[in-house]
């Protein structure tokens, strides 16, 4: 049996791996128990103690200031008290996510990277949700195409890392099985929903706000505008390597979503 911390464990990605796990996994998190929090590292080892295993999904991105500081931190110090299995949730085509990459790699514990591409469930359990309610879906997103990924299929590949020796070394690129743009994407949204939901492209000083912090602020400008121009319009094929498996269609991710009625306005 492997006991594993789930960090990031309430978030998208970190909830369904617990679920898969169930009470093999500790779910890390401010209101679990033991807490963790990745800004207070006086809870980092309780809440590792015991723990064979764990996944790390840093909050709010890998690509912000100091992230793989923080990352290498944990991961060392997980590695010299007995937690041996470590996989990272990295973000494709972000230079900074690979600085901590190599600190996980380098901590002295057995790793696994999953760098993942746009996740399908933004639009329903993210930031993206309530535009799509809305009817209008305005983002500083062009033509580049993104091969979104199904956050089951990152929880899968995960599951799999945490718990069988063969993925020990490997770095998986997970992507979905098409390219599509955020217009086709919302077209997709509106034909299994059947409502009005359409994409509007706006520049990013349009989409800024001033309700958002300047840190978050600069976090999506950097996905917005560096991130998607283009260097992630291809597909990999970490899932079908990891999984045996082609990747799940978002055509299905949104035909299952809409059925559960969370499109509904």
């Amino acid at each position: 049996m492997t006991n594993t911390l789930i960090t990031g464990g309430t978030g998208k990605t970190g909830s369904r791996i617990a679920r898969k796990l169930g009470a093999q996994a500790r779910v890390g998190s401010r209101q679990g128990l033991p807490a963790f929090d990745w800004e207070d590292r006086s809870t980092w080892q309780p809440a590792l103690e015991g723990m064979d295993a764990a996944y790390l999904s840093y909050f709010p991105d890998l690509a912000v200031p100091g992230a793989a500081e923080i990352v290498g931190a944990f991961a060392e110090l997980a590695a010299s008290q007995g937690t041996k299995r470590l996989v990272l949730l990295s973000g494709r085509g972000e230079e900074g996510a690979e600085y901590a990459e190599r600190a996980v790699q380098e901590s002295g514990a057995d790793w696994t990277i999953l760098r993942a591409s746009w996740f399908n469930q933004n639009f329903s359990e993210g930031y993206l949700l309530e535009p799509v309610l809305e009817g209008t879906v305005a983002l500083p997103a062009g033509d580049t195409p993104e091969p979104f990924v199904d956050a089951d299929d990152i929880a899968d590949v995960a599951v799999a890392a945490l718990t069988d020796d063969r993925h020990i070394g490997e770095v998986y690129e997970l992507t979905g099985p098409r390219l599509l743009t955020f217009a086709e994407v919302t077209a997709e949204i509106a034909k299994a929903s059947g409502r009005d939901v359409r994409f509007q492209q706006i520049t990013f000083e349009e989409f800024a706000s001033p309700e958002i912090p300047g840190d978050v602020l600069e976090l999506l400008k950097y996905l917005f505008t560096e991130v998607l121009d283009g260097r992630n319009a291809s597909l990999a094929d970490g899932v079908q390597r990891a999984l045996g498996r082609a990747p799940r269609d978002f055509t299905d991710y949104a035909r299952e979503t809409a059925a559960r009625g969370v499109w509904e306005a």
